[in-house]
């Protein structure tokens, strides 16, 4: 929620809250036309692969869903089975292979939810390719940042000479089950490998009655600065080859910006399952696919689609209110004598599914000296979370804290286009959770300096601010000579502002967590 444009900035001007993906991964390339044979080779990892990072313990994985209990792919999410295929009197151009829509709705949004959605298709001359993405690296969840992926494709094989598509197909499955099997039994040796590196491939895992055939493994793999670990897979249905990949992954918001410790991998059980379940699915499309086109050949799709994945709605647009609300109120006298002569005002509304309340105190124009003046703010915004049933919420409260703290701790010690952030210091001895944060603005209209505490305390999330500089009289307030609100002074004001709200809150009932 912010100020009109047209009125002086609150604080003057409040920093985005910054967001970061994870630590970048090698960008992903076109799959390769798979080779006819494949060499016996010991495999290194390709650099097209987008990786997955993994926590700093080794061994620490995530868990997810249940437990797999056989060589059995667990089974499809109730009611999510394939849609049944057109018949075989569809026109011509219903000949695409589109591997995306064999993935039932239902299955996409339990493993990549909100997921953005990437389909191609290309003819490599011996097989046509239908390829279906589905990512979100950014899945906001409690304390943590998800990150999950789904690589699936299907390729069709031409015939060749004597030998049929079908032949093709079947000799490509073999030569990959063969190579995944060597992999598993043949890891580098130590001298082969980089100081720190190591790698794991788990043994194959056949899925009995997938097509005509369907296996995976899962892969672990740490070197110096990276670590990641995902579930792929084959299978045949006639003459089409189908790949799936599926990785997923979590990091805790507060983790340090390009960083690997406190991220967690996928464990090999339960990437396993998924893999089992992704071939599942994919093969009965496939089939289906096949017996609505009996004897034709996958047509290449016209042009690529990509969704991006689903924004947020905008908030509702905050309304003046007529006086400060009580909580404000009690907060006055203290806020008059940090920003004397202060003008108050307050906004009400909703930001990010919760209550959302600023109040401020301004002045523009307080004597300094002859022929100067200095601009000050004080401003508070409290945000109070419920649930659906209209409870307070503090485990949405503490998600958000733990947020925008990951959020400030990606640009501490930092500068940025003007504004240049300093350290952050946690605060032990205010509400549930706390932190303090000093920043300098020489960017936007009205250069300033900034202390900043970002609280919760239950199910209030409250930011505290105090701003100010000093400058002529008749001086541009983004004039280089604008001398900003210094830190020691920055801080001091904003931990008043806080401690003030705080206490403020307590009065009205509001307590911390127990």
């Amino acid at each position: 929620m912010s100020w009109n444009q047209d009125e002086p900035p609150t604080n003057p001007y409040r920093a985005p809250d910054w967001q970061f993906q994870q630590v970048p991964t090698a960008p992903v390339q076109p799959p390769q036309p798979p080779p006819r044979r494949r060499a016996w080779v010991l495999p290194a990892v390709a650099a097209g692969v987008a990786v997955i990072l993994v926590g700093a313990a080794a061994g620490a994985y995530l868990l997810y869903g249940r437990p797999a209990s056989s060589d059995a792919p667990a089974k499809p999410t109730a009611g999510t089975e394939a849609p049944t295929r057109p018949a075989a009197t569809q026109p011509a151009a219903a000949a695409v292979l589109d591997v995306c829509t064999m993935l039932p709705v239902a299955e996409v949004d339990r493993l990549v939810p909100q997921a953005a959605v990437a389909k191609r298709s290309r003819d490599a001359g011996f097989a046509v390719y239908s390829y279906c993405d589905l990512s979100n690296r950014r899945i906001s969840h409690g304390e943590f940042w998800r990150s999950r992926e789904i690589k699936a494709s299907i390729a069709q094989h031409r015939g060749e000479g004597p030998k049929t598509g079908r032949a093709q197909a079947q000799a490509l499955y073999d030569s990959e089950l063969g190579f995944f099997t060597y992999k598993a039994k043949n890891e580098p040796t130590d001298d082969k490998k980089d100081p720190g590196e190591k790698n794991y491939n788990s043994a194959v895992k056949h899925y009995p009655g997938v097509g005509d055939g369907a296996f995976g493994q899962y892969t672990w793999r740490r070197d110096k600065s990276l670590w990641y670990s995902f579930g792929e897979g084959r299978a045949r249905v006639g003459d089409m080859i189908i790949e799936v990949r599926y990785q997923a992954s979590q990091q805790r918001k507060d983790a340090d910006f390009l960083s690997s410790k406190t991220t967690q991998s996928v464990s090999e059980e339960n990437a396993l399952r998924e893999v089992g379940v992704l071939l599942t699915h994919l093969a009965k499309g496939a089939a289906a696919w096949k017996a609505a086109h009996p004897g034709e050949l996958a047509k290449v799709e016209p042009s690529p689609t990509q969704t991006p994945t689903p924004t947020p709605s905008p908030s509702a647009s905050p309304t003046i209110v007529a006086q400060l609300p009580a909580t404000c109120r009690r907060m006055s006298p203290a806020m008059m004598k940090l920003v004397p002569g202060a003008t108050e005002r307050a906004k009400a509304g909703t930001s990010g599914g919760a209550q959302e309340t600023e109040c401020r105190w301004l002045n523009l124009n307080i004597p300094a000296g002859e022929g100067r003046r200095k601009i000050l703010s004080a401003m508070v915004t409290i945000q109070l979370f419920a649930n659906r049933a209209g409870a307070a919420d503090s485990a949405a409260a503490k998600a958000q804290y733990a947020t925008q703290l990951g959020n400030a701790q990606a640009t501490e010690s930092s500068a940025l286009g003007g504004i240049r952030f300093g350290r952050i210091e946690k605060l032990r001895d205010l509400g549930d959770e706390a932190y303090i944060q000093y920043w300098v603005d020489k960017k936007n209209t009205v250069f300033n300096g900034s202390g900043d505490v970002l609280v919760r305390v239950g199910p209030a999330l409250v930011r505290a601010s105090f701003a100010g500089a000093e400058l002529g009289a008749d001086e541009a307030t983004n004039s280089p000579k604008v001398k900003v609100l210094g830190e020691k002074e920055a801080r001091e004001g904003a931990l008043t502002v806080a401690r003030a709200v705080v206490d403020s809150l307590g009065q009205s009932g509001l307590k911390k967590d127990e």
